[in-house]
């Protein structure tokens, strides 16, 4: 009987022990998750665009091939990547922030200066031009929205590896695979709402039955337009945040800690300055200011970028995995 209590005991310790490293693993997730929130909102932003033109019952399981796709690229190939570099080569994590930051800025500047009129002409969302007959045209913008989610799921999985505090190697794999899994169903979630809101607000408002029903599918029509213009515009405001967030910080740990402490100096006088709200206020001035640093670093990429990188990553990166149709 007292080795049957105490097998218990045992067990009762160990469950304990697993349910503790689950909470470790989920706050740790959440927590480096978002520190990713300028790639996510633009994944989120940049999707349903891939969207438009095809009938409305193309439109989820074209969500549903590129979320697939998704999860397989993190979990099978950018997961082991992440790990292995945390293992072996730590050194190379800034370095690949950067590389990453830079990635956001230049984004961030190519959608303003198109939004000004500049660098219009060269096709859709990922820079090609489609056409054929329909189901060509649907596999070749999954294809581009893959490869689009691709670079923004490499960045997404290397902020949430640098954020994870050092543990062991089976923790940090927990948490990069949950961190993968709740992006991804957090990103696609949203934009199969996005995406399918217009056809929810238009039956609304054609078949509602009453006349506060009818009203709001009106609303949801007349508003998701707008609606999709202020998400581009917060998920642009956010990757040059981010981006100039990620290489301040990344500068600052290799040692060029000017750009990192002016800025943080600003910031912490400005909220002093006020003497009200001031973690609030030294927040928004950092991000505003980051944001600032992100803009004029994008503007300077963005020649470099067009030029020389896209051209170079079309013709030899290799084709992130699609997932079966």
């Amino acid at each position: 009987m007292s080795g049957l209590m105490a097998l218990l005991d045992d067990v009762a310790a160990l469950a304990k022990l697993a349910a503790a490293s689950i909470d470790d693993v989920t706050a740790q997730a959440v927590k480096a998750g978002s520190k990713a929130a300028g790639a996510v909102i633009d994944d989120a932003a940049v999707t349903p665009k891939y969207m438009q033109g095809f009938s409305p019952a193309r439109e989820l399981p074209m969500v549903w091939k590129i979320a697939r796709a998704s999860l397989i690229n993190k979990l099978i190939f950018l997961l082991p990547a992440g790990l292995a570099l945390s293992a072996f080569a730590p050194w190379m994590i800034p370095p690949l922030l950067m590389l990453g930051g830079g990635y956001l800025c230049f984004e961030g500047a190519e959608k303003i200066a198109h939004f000004l009129g500049f660098g219009k002409g060269h096709g859709g969302p990922d820079g090609s031009h489609t056409e054929g007959n329909a189901a060509q045209l649907e596999q070749e913008k999954v294809a581009g929205a893959i490869k689009t989610d691709f670079i923004l799921s490499a960045e997404i999985m290397t902020i949430a590896l640098a954020a994870i505090p050092e543990s062991t190697l089976w923790m940090e794999a927990a948490t990069l695979a949950m961190v993968a899994v709740g992006i991804t169903a957090l990103v696609y979630g949203a934009v199969a709402l996005i995406v399918k809101a217009d056809d929810v607000g238009l039956y609304l408002a054609e078949r509602g039955k009453l006349g506060a029903t009818r009203a709001i599918g009106r609303g949801i029509v007349y508003g998701m337009p707008k609606f999709m213009t202020l998400l581009m515009i917060v998920g642009t405001a956010a990757m040059l945040w981010v981006g100039g967030s990620i290489i301040l910080h990344a500068l600052d740990q290799m040692g060029f800690s000017a750009p990192y402490d002016w800025i943080h100096h600003i910031a912490v006088d400005a909220a002093h300055a006020i003497g009200a709200w001031e973690g609030a206020i030294e927040w928004t001035v950092t991000a505003g200011l980051d944001g600032i640093f992100g803009l004029a670093l994008g503007v300077i990429l963005i020649p470099i970028g067009v030029k020389i990188i896209k051209p170079l990553w079309t013709r030899f990166a290799p084709k992130p995995v699609a997932a079966p149709k």
